[in-house]
């Protein structure tokens, strides 16, 4: 095997902990530090993953040479300034979603990574799932034709976050897929978002989101903080098949089925008309077998991966990107009572679509 790569985590509240134990478990990596302005914090999760250093000072962490790379996993408002300095410090670097908490600086995090020959990865722990790797398989090699659809559920009776919206704080989650799962990612040139404060918290704590896609497909995306029950399902509906991905069903998380809607065309006086030849097609439901095995671990492997072998992971910094432009967007129109709004090139080019 390979020399283990060496990594320390820096952040030990809500998710640091479960990068830590995957980093210190896999083969691929050496977990070498925490790092944690709370020390006290910092020592009961060092103590948990195998008694490793604990730092408080970030700039004394990354001034080893002990350490290949970084994992960030504190709130968005700092991924901007950590992750800078761990790449002009030379370490190749993860950061928890979202990438950051504007588009400006998620590209300079990009750019600096790039210019440095480093890797940025993004912690899109979904897209490492058994269940979103086999939708993106069965996509590709085309079982669901031509995707007409997308609708995406994620709602719970959740915890009010202090600093972002629902739109923030969920929709990361199901954006990154489905910008994983279509070929040549998530590029929508517009958008409209609704939000709902009904508590009166000052942000939205219920969200629909919709997206024109390619081809005059369309997603949706609902997220809600103050649903009294739990749903995690996306439906994918195709020209030839719709598959339903329910993540709170270990028996049977996915679900793909033959039925669905064909229209032909007919000429009827030289023009094109389908109305009158509407079939609906009532085929077989089958249940893809799934690997039973832990996303950040596969994540975790993909990242080291991408640092031998010199290439970009399959969640890189320009997923991230595309992610922040479609959150960014839903900002837009949240302020302007739902409008259509166009989505920036998330490459930095000029705005599609749309003014601000």
């Amino acid at each position: 095997m390979e020399t283990q790569l060496r990594i320390a985590v820096i952040g030990a509240g809500y998710w640091g902990p479960n990068l830590a134990r995957n980093f210190s478990a896999g083969p691929d990596w050496r977990l070498v530090a925490i790092c944690d302005l709370d020390r006290e914090r910092a020592e009961g999760l060092a103590a948990r993953v195998g008694n490793v250093d604990v730092v408080t000072d970030v700039d004394d962490l990354l001034a080893r040479d002990d350490i290949d790379a970084v994992a960030i996993a504190t709130p968005a408002r700092t991924h901007h300034a950590l992750a800078l300095k761990a790449l002009a410090a030379g370490k190749h670097v993860m950061v928890e979603k979202p990438l950051a908490d504007a588009g400006e600086r998620g590209r300079a995090m990009v750019d600096t990574a790039a210019a440095n020959g480093l890797v940025l990865m993004a912690d899109h722990t979904y897209c490492y799932t058994p269940a979103v790797l086999k939708i993106r398989e069965l996509i590709e090699e085309g079982a669901l034709g031509d995707i007409l659809f997308i609708d995406s559920t994620r709602i719970n009776l959740g915890l009010i976050q202090p600093d972002v919206d629902v739109f923030w704080d969920l929709a990361p989650h199901d954006l990154s897929i489905i910008d994983f799962i279509l070929p040549g990612g998530l590029r929508p040139q517009t958008l409209a978002a609704h939000g709902a404060d009904p508590l009166g918290a000052g942000k939205s704590c219920v969200g629909y989101l919709v997206l024109p896609l390619q081809g005059g497909a369309m997603a949706h995306v609902h997220v809600n903080w103050l649903s009294p029950t739990k749903i995690r399902q996306m439906v994918i509906g195709g020209t030839k098949r719709t598959l339903v991905w329910d993540d709170l069903n270990p028996q049977q998380r996915i679900s793909v089925y033959d039925r669905g809607v064909d229209l032909g065309l007919q000429a009827v006086d030289g023009v094109e008309r389908t109305a009158a030849t509407v079939s609906y097609r009532l085929g077989d439901t089958w249940s893809p077998a799934l690997p039973e095995r832990e996303a950040l671990g596969q994540m975790a492997a993909e990242f080291a991966e991408s640092i031998r072998d010199r290439r970009a992971p399959r969640t890189d910094g320009a997923a991230g990107l595309r992610v922040l432009s479609v959150l960014e967007a839903a900002t837009r129109s949240l302020a302007k009572d739902g409008a259509v709004v166009g989505v920036e090139d998330p490459a930095g080019a000029e705005q599609l679509a749309g003014a601000r």
